[in-house]
């Protein structure tokens, strides 16, 4: 059980005490710049956890231990979502992105262009250029209210113009939207008609709030699952970024098959102990996880609270899935009536004392992305502080 009381408690100087990179990459900031949460632990994976070390279970990973949580994962798919994806189509890898990687480097043909519907996840942006691969982006509509919406004249256009590969992230990092099946519908038809493959990142899809359901994309059709692979993990929902295991369903039967030719030469297995965190996660996780989602969002209206409170004239429409906060900063002006600096992150940095995640690296310069999984005292804190940086600017 979540103590909401004890959590709340916590200082910031205890969360850099962890060590973790979120929290010591700038130490005199609070920590609301990267995508990993400070609730504790779920029970069940630090119990599963200590039994692999007291056994000890830390030795090369067993084909038991593969076969565990790929069955976990598909278990927790039906569950959640209605979908069941086959467990032997289920490939354990390190991270979502070395699953890009592997797609764009030794599955997919040499050149295979890349379309990023903006904003996107940063690493997106740069993952194909580092990779020397050719990419595009499809920028978003973003309605008066502050939804955004994929527009599928700009997706036609990319993929007319020669992109071969959507990254779809969904729920979407970093804006926060969860899309509807009529809107994957729409995607899918899309993608048909250009004869693409899609790259699902569904590594959110168990942060969801209420009213809001995660459609994975395979699950709409057999065509949008024979076009498609899957990228997901327990890690952001369960916490476990730093255990390295995730999984790609290969619904996409040519990429299936090249990644089972690939596997005798891949090296980069998951941990150990990350597959079983992510078998632990996905079997006995679920109620912590409901303590979580209760917990996030009281977050959430907080957070929206407080900005309406403090910075007024920031945008922001709460997101429907995700800890993450997309905030709209370019109609802000200081207590001088200045336009805010083009370099966000470092004015809020160093003049607030809090770690943001500058929306410029996801494609949409002026806005912040912001972290909502932290003691609520903090996130209060931390948009008093921001509040007070502006009016003294």
């Amino acid at each position: 059980m979540l103590d909401v009381a004890a959590f709340d408690a916590t200082t910031a100087e205890e969360l850099r005490a962890r060590g973790s990179l979120k929290w010591t990459r700038f130490p005199q900031a609070l920590g609301l710049w990267v995508a990993e949460m400070d609730l504790p632990l779920a029970p069940p994976v630090a119990q599963a956890l200590h039994r692999a070390v007291d056994m000890p279970f830390i030795g090369y990973l067993s084909a038991e231990a593969k076969a565990a949580a790929r069955e976990a994962c598909a278990a927790w798919y039906a569950r959640a979502t209605g979908w069941s994806p086959d467990p032997a189509r289920i490939h354990l890898m390190t991270d979502v992105l070395h699953s890009l990687d592997l797609l764009l480097g030794q599955v997919l043909p040499a050149g295979t262009e890349t379309v990023v519907v903006t904003p996107a996840y940063m690493p997106f942006l740069y993952r194909p250029r580092v990779l020397e691969r050719p990419f595009v982006t499809a920028p978003a509509r973003r309605d008066e209210d502050g939804t955004y919406r994929v527009d599928l004249d700009a997706l036609d256009g990319a993929l007319r113009g020669g992109g071969r590969l959507l990254v779809l992230c969904n729920p979407w990092n970093p804006v926060g939207r969860v899309l509807t099946e009529v809107e994957l519908r729409e995607v899918a038809a899309v993608v048909e008609a250009n004869d693409a493959l899609v790259f699902a990142d569904e590594i959110h899809a168990p942060l969801v709030y209420d009213g809001v359901g995660h459609v994975p994309y395979a699950s709409l059709s057999d065509a949008t699952a024979a076009h498609s692979v899957t990228a997901t993990a327990a890690s952001k929902a369960w916490n476990l970024a730093g255990l390295k295991c995730s999984a790609l369903v290969a619904t996409h039967d040519d990429v299936h098959e090249r990644l089972l030719d690939l596997a005798p030469v891949l090296s980069d297995d998951p941990g150990t102990l990350g597959v079983v965190a992510m078998a632990a996660a996905y079997d006995d996780g679920e109620p912590f996880l409901r303590e979580t989602l209760a917990y996030l969002d009281k977050n959430r209206a907080a957070l929206a609270d407080a900005l309406a409170r403090e910075l007024p004239s920031a945008r922001h429409t709460p997101p429907e899935g995700t800890y993450l906060a997309w905030v709209d900063l370019r109609g802000v002006r200081t207590g001088s009536g200045e336009e805010l600096p083009e370099d966000l992150v470092t004015f809020f940095r160093e003049r607030a004392g809090v770690a943001l995640q500058d929306g410029a690296a996801c494609g949409a310069p002026g806005f912040v992305r912001l972290n909502i999984a932290l003691p609520q005292p903090i996130l209060l804190d931390a948009v008093r502080a921001m509040a007070a940086a502006v009016a003294a600017a």
